[in-house]
C-alpha cells in the first residue's frame, strides 16, 4: 500500500502529460458504451470524471499560487492535454445526454485552447517527441464535441465551427509531422503513438462532422467521408508500424508517457466504430471491436505498471 506522504508527494510533482490518463480511461468509456458495455463504460466515465476533477483542481492551484510553474508547464506541449482531456469527457458526457454538461465543457475547453496553443506552437522546435501532436489532438476534440453537439441541437453556425478545427487540426497535424523526431518510433517512451493517435481523432471528427449539418447531403458529404475514410486509413499505418516497432524495441518500464500510447489505441478503436456506420464500411465494425479490447488490455497493463512503480522500495536489513 501507499503511505500517504508518498502520495502528496506524487501528486505534487505530477507533469502535465498526467492528463494523458484522463484521455485513455474516457476514450475506452466511449468505446466500451459504442459496443454495448454500458456498465464498463460507466465505470471508465467514473475513473475519467474524477482524474478530471482532480487535475482541473491541480491546474487552478499552479495557477493561483505557483505561476512560474504554470507558465513553464503552459510552454510544453503536453500542456494540451487539459484541452483534449476536457473534449474527451465532454465527447462522454453527450453520448451519454447529459448536453448541458458538454456544452459546459466545450466551453472551458474552448476558453483555454487558444492560449496554450499559441504558448505550444511558439515554442516548437525540431525532432521534438510525439507530444507535438497534441495541438492537433486538441484541436480535433473541439471539432469532435461541438459537431456531436451541433448534431443533436441541429446548430448550423457550431457545425461550421467544428468544420474549421477540423480543418485547423489538419494543418497542425501536418506542420507537427514536419517537427517530429522519427527516432522515436523505435525509442519513444510511450507518446510518439500520438503520431497516429492524431490521425484517429481526425477520423472521428469527421465521421462525427459527416453526420451533423455540416456534413448533410451534397459535395459537403463526399468530401467529408472520403477525408475520414482517408485520415482512418492512416492512423491504422501509424497503428501497424508503431506495433511492430514496440515488438522490436520493447519498452516494459512504466513511464507517464504511457497513457499516451493508450489513448490513440482506444481513440483507433472509436474511430472505427464511429466511422463504420456514418461511412457505410460495414467491415470497421468488428475491426474497431478487436482494437478495443486490444486498448482495454493496454490500460489495464499500464496501470499494474504504475501501482508497481508506485510501490516504496524495502532496503534489506544489513
Amino acid at each position: 500500500m501507499l503511505s500517504r506522504s508518498h502520495l502528496r508527494d506524487w501528486w505534487a510533482a505530477l507533469p502535465p502529460a498526467a492528463g494523458g490518463a484522463v484521455m485513455a480511461a474516457g476514450i475506452l468509456s466511449v468505446g466500451l458504451e459504442l459496443t454495448g458495455h454500458h456498465l464498463l463504460s460507466l465505470a471508465a466515465l467514473a475513473l475519467s470524471a474524477l482524474l478530471w476533477l482532480l487535475l482541473a483542481a491541480d491546474f487552478t492551484l499552479r495557477l493561483a499560487v505557483d505561476r512560474g510553474r504554470f507558465r513553464a508547464d503552459a510552454y510544453t506541449p503536453a500542456a494540451l492535454t487539459a484541452v483534449a482531456a476536457t473534449t474527451v469527457l465532454g465527447a462522454r458526457l453527450s453520448q451519454l445526454g447529459r448536453q448541458d454538461a458538454a456544452a459546459a465543457l466545450l466551453v472551458l475547453a474552448a476558453l483555454i485552447w487558444p492560449g496554450l496553443l499559441l504558448a505550444v506552437v511558439r515554442h516548437w522546435r525540431r525532432r521534438m517527441p510525439g507530444v507535438v501532436f497534441l495541438g492537433c489532438v486538441a484541436t480535433q476534440g473541439l471539432a469532435v464535441l461541438a459537431a456531436a453537439l451541433a448534431t443533436v441541437h441541429r446548430l448550423d453556425w457550431l457545425a461550421r465551427a467544428a468544420l474549421a478545427c477540423f480543418c485547423l487540426g489538419v494543418l497542425l497535424y501536418v506542420l507537427a509531422l514536419r517537427r517530429f523526431d522519427f527516432r522515436e518510433v523505435l525509442g519513444g517512451a510511450g507518446d510518439h503513438w500520438v503520431a497516429g493517435g492524431s490521425l484517429a481523432i481526425t477520423a472521428l471528427a469527421g465521421a462525427r462532422l459527416t453526420a451533423s449539418p455540416a456534413g448533410a447531403g451534397g459535395p459537403a458529404h463526399a468530401a467529408l467521408r472520403t477525408a475520414t475514410l482517408t485520415a482512418l486509413a492512416l492512423s491504422l499505418v501509424w497503428y501497424a508500424v508503431l506495433l511492430a516497432a514496440e515488438v522490436r524495441s520493447p519498452r516494459p518500464r512504466y513511464d507517464i508517457r504511457r497513457w499516451s500510447t493508450v489513448f490513440p489505441l482506444g481513440m483507433t478503436a472509436t474511430a472505427c466504430l464511429t466511422a463504420a456506420p456514418v461511412t457505410g464500411v460495414a467491415p470497421l465494425r468488428p475491426l474497431g471491436e478487436v482494437l478495443l479490447w486490444i486498448a482495454a488490455a493496454a490500460w489495464a497493463l499500464t496501470c499494474v505498471a504504475f501501482l508497481r512503480s508506485r510501490r516504496p522500495v524495502r532496503r534489506r536489513p544489513r
